[in-house]
């Protein structure tokens, strides 16, 4: 089992109130019993009913049942008996789990069971007739094919027409509407952020030519889909919107590593919540991001806390920067976080990475870096200024660069951050062998 530390705890509580409450419950003299075992913490907890509350969590979900009252997952007992684990084994000391304990387990092993049986049958029963689906396909790519085509002129003409011409953001909304009719809501995305550029900030014009541009090349490139290596043909096919089916990819072999689990990020994207996760290899040194969807409103599933490490094999999507993967195996549950390999020396290594990425594949999003020995600055702004004195400007959209700098005390640290070519949004901060995340300093 590896060994929690407080900010690992604290960052699985579902607010800051949970959070403080936590803190207040992490008292040995409060509880009438606790426990350990190397699946699970358990714990009777003196509140003001009049049976002690029954709380216990699996160490290798993580998972949580407490018997008060809270509808916080974790509640604050929860969160006190983990802190309490993580404040060393003997105030929760090792013994053989009570009957209440070993029902929940045993019955969470057999609805797991359960549920993988269910999702074999339904695998095998959905598995589709070959030739309906390749009349299908057959059938999607001609409508995407239409779209495609239907997008070129529209940007021909907007190009025609100047920038500065007078269009309402229903223009572009109607635009990517048809581009979700044609099947390909990759480009509808793309549509969707346009609308939002014209006259908005200064060199707004320059913003959008550029991204009407990559617009542009991608339906050329669409057009030469053939012609193109694998690599460049798949980014192009995952920009229009071409699912990549996760029983194909997890058949691919995968790489095993010890997996560093370095920050969450939660953002709206497209009528979505979307949550990445950036984890980064102890032995590859290689970053991958694990990302999760939910409707807006709807709750994010709960991913492993940052600052926690996981031995497990992954196999990336397809394409000229590989970073999205999925988890096809884990070994072992959680571990220590890894040692993280040396990252980039200096501002200059930022710059060459993204060039390196964007004449790879000019659609690149925002490249994963870490920054080894760089001290947050003010200017005009807020920077990153390398020991050799070049500076990488933060993203404008950073609220805390205060506190950034009050971590760094002034000192060189590591700082990984996601890097778009223009600007780097912090996301942790490495010094002294702990992590600080972006959604604990605010």
């Amino acid at each position: 089992m590896a060994t929690l530390t407080a900010e690992q705890v604290l960052a699985l509580a579902p607010d800051a109130a949970a959070a403080s409450a936590g803190r207040g419950v992490a008292s040995a003299s409060r509880w009438v019993s606790m426990g350990r075992s190397s699946e699970a913490v358990w714990g009777e907890y003196r509140g003001s009913g009049r049976h002690p509350y029954q709380t216990q969590a699996d160490l290798g979900g993580p998972a949580y049942r407490c018997t008060c009252p809270s509808r916080k997952l974790p509640c604050k007992h929860a969160l006190g008996l983990l802190l309490l684990l993580a404040g060393g084994h003997v105030a929760v000391p090792e013994a053989a789990p009570p009957g209440w304990v070993t029902e929940w387990l045993a019955a969470r092993a057999e609805r797991a069971a359960r549920r993988a049986e269910a999702a074999s049958r339904e695998r095998v029963a959905a598995a589709p007739d070959p030739a309906v689906q390749a009349r299908r396909v057959a059938s999607r790519a001609v409508k995407v094919e239409a779209g495609v085509a239907e997008l070129g002129l529209l940007l021909r003409d907007v190009v025609r027409g100047g920038l500065a011409a007078p269009r309402s953001a229903r223009f572009w909304e109607e635009a990517a509407a048809r581009m979700v009719d044609a099947q390909a809501p990759g480009l509808a995305g793309r549509l969707r952020r346009v609308a939002g550029l014209p006259r908005v900030g200064e060199g707004w014009p320059e913003r959008l030519l550029e991204e009407l541009a990559r617009l542009h090349l991608l339906v050329q490139a669409h057009r030469r889909l053939d012609q193109l290596p694998p690599a460049t043909r798949a980014d192009v096919r995952a920009l229009i919107g071409w699912p990549q089916p996760k029983d194909e990819l997890l058949v691919q072999p995968g790489l095993r590593d010890r997996w560093g689990v370095v920050a969450h990020r939660v953002a709206d994207e497209d009528r979505l919540r979307v949550q990445r996760t950036w984890l980064w290899g102890g032995r590859s040194g290689r970053p991958a991001l694990l990302l999760d969807f939910a409707p807006a409103g709807q709750p994010l599933p709960a991913g492993p806390p940052p600052g926690s490490g996981l031995d497990a094999e992954l196999v990336f999507y397809p394409g000229s920067t590989p970073l999205r993967a999925l988890v096809k195996a884990e070994h072992g549950g959680r571990v220590e976080f890894p040692a993280m390999r040396p990252g980039l020396a200096t501002v200059e290594d930022a710059y060459a990475a993204s060039a390196a990425a964007l004449a790879a594949n000019p659609w690149a999003g925002p490249l994963p870096v870490v920054l080894d020995a760089v001290v947050p600055v003010l200017r005009r702004g807020w920077v990153l200024r390398d020991t050799a004195g070049g500076c990488l400007p933060i993203s404008p959209w950073f609220g805390a660069g205060w506190q950034l700098a009050a971590l760094a005390g002034g000192r060189p640290v590591r700082v990984f951050g996601e890097w778009d070519g223009e600007h780097l949004l912090p996301l942790a901060l490495l010094a002294g062998g702990r992590l600080a995340t972006a959604d604990r300093w605010a």
